[in-house]
């Protein structure tokens, strides 16, 4: 039967001055002290109970607790934990659980606007309406329910308290741009990895807070979060329930969230919810918008900031008096109206809906047939449909259990072990692990009932210790995701870095590290960021690096003018000078080919001065490198200083970097050229050159000086030690001269190196000194060519090679060989060439063995 108005009005009074105990109620917005007041009254008391909204914050409180009055006064009572010592005195609970058969003399409701919460609102409704304690009532919450407070408690004391700080919007400001110690607010779990990528791209990462996440998971990333391994926290609405954390801006990234039925705007009361987390104690606090959020309204800004709102219009409502005669007795009562105009009955919950579709199961119809029964079976769709995969799965759970409980009088172990066993993997990703974890909240809230589980110590334990595995693998995940620690902590210490020096080094190998995070190397005096790192954190890691260089840069410039000219290296194929290892410079042409210059390469880091520092250790080191290498060359040259004829030449040797073309070279006295030869300079016809230069280490070295002048890049060159090797194909009229220049003579397609050639030359010359001569068969070997490339060598060479004549079929005898001729003989047959118009047959000696051969051969012929 309805209850009237009046008579529930004095039932209340009756519940609130039984033994003088007041109903007060502790009213104002967030960041008022109020919940840190409650805990005072209720410990002051010698018992009490407390109802949190979540189950995060009665645990959280239980351990409050427990540090004031110690473990074996303290009980938590949650769904899914109940730890009750026997002389527990103290209880911090969720709401739902908040036990009322347990009479104590202190009780507290937190959050008490929740009245209005359409999902869970009838349940706080009933405990304003029925939760009494012996000697103090207390209820925390918004302002906005003071009025149907004061309608349904008669004699309630309400005590409004303001807000320790102020609140202060500061409009729309990009992601970006967000200073550290925000926390970014979303209604979705799209938004929620959405935006917290892109923070860990730009700003190192972020913590995250879901209602779908785990008591543990959530604590483990609010650790990150208020221990400073990040500055950011991607929450969604659930940060709203008393999450007390260094919050100081809050950044809506949506004023609009979807409520179960459509996508409305937030009232202004939920909008300063939120944005009251912002500001801890007397530290004022800032909120705002970012992302694609439209900003807010002007009224909805004034309503946060001042504190005022509209108070509630209503509160939802379900009766708790039941009747357990049969299921249809049980909806009815239910289903009975509200008692007060102010209340509203509530929509149909998880519980509701399912009692009214197992009403309908002949099984369920069969089994629930006394109160006891019928008792059972609405405990049984009490259960919280953690898993959220629809109606009809929740339904079909809630009938199984049922159904057990009601036939062997509990769920037995083997059947528990099969219902965990999928659920006890910890492999998979972030939405995986998530739905376990729903899963594993189910039976711990079914494991928490001793009264339904076989061996229900066992399972209430393995589903704890599989929520914490899970947990902890899935706080392990979101961090692995959503958090570059390297990235953050450099974020953070940059931030500071104006009033605080970073603590930077770079190593001997290169190594750059900044607080102890390596970023990068150092290649030469250029900063290398990690290759490790993500794309988007290159500019964080720049900007470290730099703050690094600062002071590090100096020293090592220094260490490089200090260094020996073994640890630098000249790169002989592309003329790189090399430190450490790392490219710093490049070689560039001079004035001439034995005085190139350097181009030091550019660093973000480098001061110019510094840069002329590295210049002028670099000019140092190649000029006592080429001195080095090419020491005949200017030993030359300072031995000729006082004659100035061979100064000349000498000079223009050493300018073409050891071999010259000097077509006067022959008007020289005999003295000179002397004088020359002692300085290893020699000559081949019009070429001018010095013999120790032809070496493979000076070859190598003229080669690079001789491309880097020209321009020119020279074709691959012989190895190195060769005397000779084939012409490359495809030759450019500069690279065979650069050949040339380099040492190198071009003989019958075949390169031969001019010190050879020289040697041969002249020995040539010294073996026809008294006549033509047969080409010596040696000759091949000392030039490392074929004997029958020799003529065309030789002939390249400058020298006159006859060829062979052919004899006639009558003549026997061996073919005549090649023949190196004198210079005077030549010169004598194009004279008598030139005077009869025709050359002049040879003279045959017909007293020579091959002569009397022939004709003996004539003879014996038939």
């Amino acid at each position: 039967m309805m209850v009237s108005s009046r008579r529930m009005a004095a039932a209340a009074h009756h519940a609130s001055t039984q033994d003088d105990a007041p109903v007060r109620a502790i009213l104002g917005p967030t960041n008022t002290g109020k919940t840190h007041l409650a805990l005072e009254r209720m410990l002051a008391h010698s018992s009490g109970i407390i109802g949190f909204p979540l189950r995060l914050l009665a645990r959280e409180n239980y351990e409050r607790m427990v540090k004031l009055k110690g473990v074996r006064s303290v009980g938590l009572i949650t769904g899914e934990e109940k730890i009750i010592p026997p002389q527990a005195r103290w209880f911090s609970c969720t709401v739902e659980a908040m036990p009322s058969d347990r009479k104590v003399e202190f009780v507290a409701v937190d959050e008490i606007q929740l009245c209005a919460d359409p999902e869970r609102g009838h349940v706080f409704t009933d405990r304003l309406l029925n939760a009494r304690g012996r000697s103090e009532t207390l209820f925390l919450g918004a302002e906005t329910i003071a009025p149907l407070l004061k309608t349904l408690i008669r004699d309630i004391e309400i005590d409004t308290r303001p807000r320790l700080s102020s609140l202060t919007y500061t409009g729309h400001m990009r992601l970006s741009r967000l200073p550290a110690r925000t926390a970014i607010v979303a209604f979705s779990m799209a938004e929620v990895y959405a935006i917290a990528e892109l923070i860990r791209r730009k700003r190192g990462g972020c913590a995250v807070v879901m209602g779908q996440l785990s008591p543990r998971t959530r604590n483990a990333q609010v650790a990150l979060y208020q221990n400073r391994e990040v500055d950011y926290l991607v929450a969604t609405d659930a940060i709203g329930m008393g999450l007390n954390m260094d919050i100081r801006h809050i950044a809506f990234a949506n004023i609009t969230k979807f409520d179960g039925h459509r996508n409305r705007l937030l009232t202004p009361a939920e909008a300063a919810q939120i944005a009251g987390r912002a500001g801890r104690g007397t530290q004022d606090g800032t909120f705002g918008t970012t992302g694609e959020c439209p900003p807010f309204p002007e009224g909805m800004v004034e309503a946060i900031e001042t504190h005022h709102f509209e108070p509630l219009p209503f509160l939802w409502w379900r009766n708790s008096k039941l009747n357990f005669a049969s299921p249809k007795a049980l909806y009815a009562s239910l289903c009975q109206k509200p008692p007060e105009r102010c209340l509203k009955s509530a929509a149909p919950a998880s519980d509701l809906l399912a009692l009214s579709a197992l009403m309908q199961n002949a099984t369920v119809q069969k089994l629930a047939h006394t109160p006891a029964r019928t008792q059972l079976l609405w405990e049984v769709c009490q259960i919280p449909d953690f898993r959220k995969l629809g109606e009809d799965s929740h339904i079909r759970l809630c009938e199984q259990i049922f159904t057990l409980l009601a036939q062997k009088g509990h769920l037995p172990s083997a059947w528990m072990k099969s219902r965990l066993a999928n659920l006890e993997q910890l492999e998979g990703d972030i939405d995986v692990l998530m739905q376990r974890l729903m899963g594993i909240r189910t039976w711990s809230y079914v494991s928490a009932r001793a009264d339904w589980v076989e061996n229900a110590a066992h399972w209430r334990n393995h589903t704890l210790r599989l929520e914490d595995a899970l947990s902890d693998v899935l706080h392990e995940r979101l961090t692995t995701r959503f958090v570059d620690k390297r990235a953050a902590s450099l974020a953070r210490r940059l931030e500071e870095a104006d009033t605080t020096p970073l603590l930077s080094a770079i190593t001997r190998t290169g190594e750059v590290s900044v607080e102890g995070h390596a970023v990068g190397h150092m290649r030469g005096f250029s900063f290398i960021p990690d290759p490790d790192a993500a794309q988007s954190d290159q500019k964080l890691i720049l900007k470290a690096a730099r703050r690094a260089a600062r002071n590090q840069i100096p020293y090592r410039v220094s260490q490089f003018l200090q260094t020996q000219d073994t640890e630098i290296m000249l790169n002989l194929q592309n003329g790189a000078l090399t430190w450490q290892s790392d490219t710093i410079a490049q070689l560039r042409a001079g004035a001439d080919v034995l005085h190139p210059v350097i181009d030091v390469f550019d660093a973000e880091f480098l001061e110019p001065g510094q840069k002329e520092k590295i210049w002028q250790r670099l000019m140092t080191f190649i000029e006592v490198y080429i001195h080095k290498e090419l020491a005949p060359l200017f030993r030359a040259e300072k031995a000729v200083a006082d004659q100035p004829l061979l100064r000349g030449l000498v000079h223009i040797l050493v300018e073409n970097g050891g071999v010259a073309k000097v077509p006067h070279f022959s008007a020289l006295p005999a003295s000179a050229r002397h004088a020359l030869k002692r300085l290893h300079i020699f000559q081949q016809k019009n070429i001018l050159f010095c013999d120790k230069i032809m070496r493979p280490t000076a070859m190598a070295l003229r080669a690079l000086l001789i491309s880097v002048y020209s321009g020119i890049t020279l074709p691959e060159l012989p190895r190195a030690g060769a005397v000779s090797a084939p012409l490359p194909a495809l030759l450019t009229e500069g690279q065979k001269s650069l050949l040339m220049q380099l040492g190198w003579i071009i003989a019958e397609d075949t390169l031969i190196r001019l010190d050879i050639a020289a040697t041969l030359y002249a020995d040539s010359v010294s073996l026809i000194s008294r006549g033509s001569r047969q080409i010596p068969v040696f000759f091949a070997s000392r030039l490392g060519v074929k004997k029958n490339a020799l003529p065309g060598i030789l002939r390249g060479l400058g020298l006159h090679v006859q060829k062979p004549q052919i004899l006639p079929d009558t003549h026997a005898g061996p073919p005549a060989p090649f023949l190196i001729i004198p210079r005077k003989t030549v010169k004598n047959r194009t004279h008598s060439k030139k005077r009869t118009g025709k050359a002049q047959p040879e003279k045959h000696n017909h007293n020579s063995p091959f002569a009397v051969l022939a004709t003996l051969r004539q003879r014996l012929q038939p």
